[in-house]
């Protein structure tokens, strides 16, 4: 594993950007990424291909122990896409990346995150993305629990309007039909799950830098990063 100081973590909520501005610093510093959430979302439906109802509201033991012995053995891997130069995740070698977008999926991302064994069996594996020559942690945990040392944190927040309007210009553009009202309460629903969890829960880590993209485009959030990075790490050089 690199050293701690070769470790970027970006939290916050879905929608915020946290993903581009993963991919930019990624590219910009040639380091590794990883996709935290993506690793959820591949165990949602992992955990839904099996048969596991992920749409109750209470999860039964049974089901927990099933997800969790999923966690264990999931093959996942993360390559990029160099034709869009998108980082696309793998299970099991097959590409999972428009199977995981979706709603349902990021719903069950949710639920199965709240499951403290499956936390527990996915940290050792998030762990192990940390090589040289750095790597850029993608998340809602990375600086508080899984890379909780690393000298640069990030948290990208917006609000939940902002979220669920960019959301519904995607789906409109991808030609799916959506409902604004309907996205917004999905994404509140999941903010007051994520951020009220016993394990983990969606807070900034106290040495956080906090940059809020409600009113600023991805290259303006980038520059602000950037000049973070700068005079908090300068021994962070650019490829």
């Amino acid at each position: 594993m690199c050293n701690t100081t070769n470790i970027i973590t970006v939290d916050g909520p879905s929608g915020a950007g946290k993903g581009t501005l993963t991919q930019l610093l990624a590219e910009y510093f040639d380091w590794n990424i990883l996709d935290s959430g993506a690793l959820y979302r591949i165990l949602g439906v992992a955990s839904q291909l099996e048969g596991i109802d992920l749409t109750v509201d209470e999860l039964s033991n049974e089901s927990g122990e099933k997800i969790t012995l999923t966690a264990r053995s999931l093959d996942v891997d993360f390559k990029v896409n160099q034709q869009s130069k998108q980082v696309e995740p793998f299970l099991n070698g097959e590409n999972l990346a428009k199977s995981i977008r979706t709603d349902d999926a990021g719903q069950a991302a949710s639920k199965v995150a709240a499951i403290p064994a499956v936390r527990d069996a996915l940290l050792a594996r998030q762990k192990d993305f940390a090589i040289a020559p750095g790597l850029i942690a993608d998340g809602r945990d990375m600086g508080t629990v899984v890379f909780k040392h690393a000298v640069i944190k990030i948290f990208l927040t917006a609000s939940a309007e902002c979220r669920a309007k960019r959301r519904y210009e995607q789906l409109i553009k991808q030609g799916v039909g959506a409902n604004m009202r309907a996205l917004l309460l999905s994404i509140q629903a999941r903010d007051k799950r994520d951020q009220m969890r016993p394990v983990a829960p969606l807070v900034p880590a106290a040495d956080a830098f906090i940059v809020d993209s409600s009113e600023l485009n991805i290259e303006q959030v980038f520059e602000q990063v950037l000049e973070y990075i700068r005079e908090k790490a300068p021994n962070f050089t650019s490829k």
